[in-house]
């Protein structure tokens, strides 16, 4: 008889998912920007940016659950310093309101989704 398991893929977490495509979508602006906003701003935005979905990807590959969940933390800090420079940027003048808003409102459903996938973790694995 054929076992029907379906073991979980990186790309079932919706978190990842989220913070995957943000992470594009925060690119293709950045990468538009004047030498000087690329080079202050831009680096920061994009580097912390990719750190969310770059750690649950980490985190995800990790054997032992204390492994996994300490990388979802730290994607949850990149999270936070990334609503950071999102303010910053819209400060400056360097997204307009649409661009500010829609990252605004997704780095805003991406706690929920990490704290999840903790919590999922946590419930789910024994090591």
């Amino acid at each position: 008889m054929e076992s029907k398991e379906k073991y979980l893929k990186l790309n079932d977490i919706n978190s990842y998912k989220m913070a995957f495509h943000l992470s594009n979508y925060i690119w293709d602006i950045v990468i538009s920007w004047d030498y000087f906003a690329k080079d202050t701003v831009g680096k920061q935005f994009v580097r912390s940016i990719d750190s969310v979905s770059a750690n649950i990807a980490e985190g995800f590959g990790r054997y032992h659950k204390k492994d996994k969940i300490k990388f979802y933390r730290y994607a949850f800090g990149s999270l936070l310093e990334s609503k950071d420079w999102n303010q910053k940027s819209k400060i400056r003048k360097l997204l307009n309101e649409e661009q500010y808003q829609h990252v605004f409102e997704e780095l805003d459903k991406l706690p929920k989704e990490i704290h999840a996938l903790i919590k999922y973790t946590n419930d789910k694995l024994t090591i």
